[in-house]
């Protein structure tokens, strides 16, 4: 059946809803090869992936992948990766000073693929355990408020695109469904995508999937994260609508900053530069870019009305220590109990 999507979509033609779940499925089974897998990636981020098409793959992802028990207020902050600006782990930042103000967090991440310092590897260098059952991922969500949630232990069915995606070397239809399938089915998220472009067919996406509130953001100088140095377009779904906006860091009371001072070079960089945030003591764009963000995903929890008022909290969060002593719980380490 692969061989004959193939062919649909080398004539220029997009797959159904139910195509894409079949060829994924099929992906996901072993029964592609390599060179179908590349084929198909390829031809789709060349045509540009259409709404049916990511629905189709994500539903297959999510019906393979291992779920986790989670109340329905969690919220993740995973976002698409590949913008190639080097920062420091803003959005794993943003999720430990979230969970200091009492919003759970589903963290799904990964090692460092297309970034200088993946949200696992920063991890590993704060001393911070990584989840290895779901059960000690429910557990820490319960007890720490948050847990992360380590993408190859869930979607182990991913394994089989592994090699197709890093031989062809560009992103593809993967890199923005990957925040799209997190196992604790989050309805609530900001996901940063490297192209605005993409941000309205994932909003679509995700309010045929049943989402409630999430905010796809891209910074316009390139980040895929709400920017401290420039504006931010953000396509939002709330509610079932869809509406796009610009927020400037001025717009949440905060001055601009540099870029520089949230570039790192690997992840004991982002690791101290992270720390050094917590504890308030980082530059000031650091501080702010993280704030930002974490006032955007404060706004999707409910937690606060508006973005703003939701970069206030966060701010003070960091600045009273609140969150400094959030990264020293989330340090503990703690016995599992398996069920």
């Amino acid at each position: 059946m692969l061989k004959q999507l193939l062919v649909k979509c080398a004539e220029g033609k997009a797959l159904t809803e139910d195509e894409a779940y079949a060829a994924m499925n099929i992906i996901m089974s072993g029964e592609a090869t390599d060179s179908q897998i590349a084929s198909l990636l390829s031809m789709l981020r060349l045509r540009g992936e259409t709404v049916d098409e990511l629905v189709g793959f994500v539903r297959a992802m999510r019906d393979r992948m291992t779920a986790i028990e989670a109340s329905d207020d969690v919220i993740d902050t995973c976002g698409t990766g590949g913008d190639g600006a080097a920062t420091f782990n803003v959005s794993t930042a943003a999720a430990i000073v979230i969970s200091s103000l009492g919003v759970k967090v589903a963290k799904h991440g990964n090692r460092a693929v297309s970034s200088k310092s993946g949200s696992a590897d920063v991890l590993e260098r704060l001393g911070i355990d990584i989840q290895t059952s779901p059960s000690a991922a429910k557990q820490a969500l319960e007890t720490k408020g948050l847990a992360f949630l380590f993408a190859p232990l869930y979607h182990a069915a991913m394994k089989h695109a592994a090699g197709p995606r890093k031989e062809i070397g560009f992103r593809t239809v993967f890199n923005l469904i990957g925040p799209l399938a997190n196992p604790a089915r989050c309805k609530r998220q900001v996901v940063g995508v490297y192209s605005t472009c993409y941000a309205e067919k994932l909003a679509e996406a995700m309010r045929r999937l049943g989402s409630e509130h999430v905010l796809f953001v891209t910074g316009r100088d390139g980040l895929d994260e709400c920017s401290i140095a420039a504006e931010t377009d953000v396509v939002e779904l709330k509610d079932g609508a869809i509406r796009r906006f610009v927020i400037a860091p001025e717009d949440a009371g905060l001055p601009r900053g540099e870029l520089a001072d949230v570039q790192v070079r690997d992840p004991e960089e982002s690791a101290a530069l992270l720390e050094a945030v917590m504890a308030g003591i980082a530059p000031e764009s650091a501080i702010n870019i993280v704030a930002l963000n974490a006032g955007a995903a404060l706004y999707a929890a409910g937690k606060a009305e508006t973005i703003a008022e939701g970069v206030a909290m966060a701010k003070e969060a960091i600045l009273s220590k609140t969150a400094y002593e959030q990264l020293q719980r989330l340090r503990a380490k703690e016995v599992v109990h398996d069920a």
